[in-house]
């Protein structure tokens, strides 16, 4: 039980609607999960791709025997964790997208509405407004407003008051796209991109794509200044074979840009992760920065 999602989707909407409910306080014991959703005949599941790919790789193929609803979020649904769980399990992943801030739900692919490589359409009553990102040519940064948004923060330079937000409007921080359907697909955080050579660079789908080849690696894209075209790239990651050499001809042959070419390549047995399973940017930024300063 943690944060919005534990608290909302996990507690509150199981009691509500008389749904038992199952808690187990670690979600990285990868072979023991498997089994607990086996022995709890449990219908739905919720975690991070990370949980996922984790509980597919060690999960006998009948342990999800019972599963209706499988649901991925908090970071993006890999296509190699969709096809093991629908090859070992038979379970079509569902990927939602939300924030705390939104209590936590935007959108949600559904087994009627479904698009893969989308986050699914918005929830009914939200509305949404993209705007423009200069570099960005296809989408822009989601703002969104509803009943579901929080009525504001409290920040340290006003204790204890409640600053809302400009006309209820909650800025996510993502860079999205959303197709003729109303499917959204999210190009990666505001944060989260590179200028290198003028152009704006997604540090998730350069992510994405290194993902093809190193597969089930833990793995992150980090950026330092760059004297020449502004930034470059940096891959930090636990695949020991992993090369600049290896990763050029790569995304060669797949035909995508030089510019996503990291030019360094950092290894890592442990690459820090987050509780929620995902690579920790932070940590890493710090751990390269010490080793730089010995």
């Amino acid at each position: 039980m943690f944060h919005s999602f534990g608290l909302s989707v996990g507690t509150v909407i199981p009691i509500l609607s008389g749904i038992k409910t199952f808690f187990y306080p670690s979600p990285l014991h990868y072979r023991i999960v498997p089994e607990l959703v086996y022995d709890t005949n449990a219908t739905i599941v919720c975690g991070t791709d990370t949980f996922f790919f984790g509980y597919g790789r060690m999960g006998h193929p009948y342990d999800f025997f019972n599963i209706k609803y499988a649901v991925v979020g908090g970071e993006k649904l890999k296509e190699t964790t969709a096809d093991l769980w629908m090859k070992k399990f038979g379970v079509r992943i569902l990927e939602g997208y939300g924030a705390t801030e939104t209590a936590p739900v935007l959108t949600l692919n559904t087994p009627m509405n479904i698009k893969y490589g989308t986050v699914g359409r918005l929830l009914p009553h939200i509305n949404y407004k993209i705007k423009p990102i200069t570099g960005v040519e296809n989408g822009g940064e989601l703002w969104v407003q509803g009943d579901n948004v929080m009525l504001g923060y409290m920040k340290a330079d006003k204790p204890g008051k409640l600053q809302p937000t400009e006309n209820h409007w909650y800025n996510t921080g993502d860079i999205v796209s959303v197709d003729e359907d109303g499917f959204i697909s999210i190009q990666g955080r505001a944060k989260r991109f590179a200028k290198i050579a003028g152009e704006m660079i997604s540090l998730t789908s350069v992510e994405q794509a290194i993902e093809q080849l190193y597969a089930g690696a833990i793995q992150g894209i980090l950026t330092e200044p760059d004297e020449k075209k502004g930034e470059q790239l940096i891959l930090v990651t636990n695949h020991e074979k992993a090369s600049v050499a290896e990763l050029r001809q790569f995304f060669k042959e797949k035909g995508f840009s030089e510019l996503w070419i990291p030019k360094n390549v950092i290894y890592m047995k442990k690459p820090p992760v987050l509780g929620s399973g995902k690579f920790d940017y932070q940590s890493a930024k710090k751990l390269l920065n010490k080793q730089k300063e010995k």
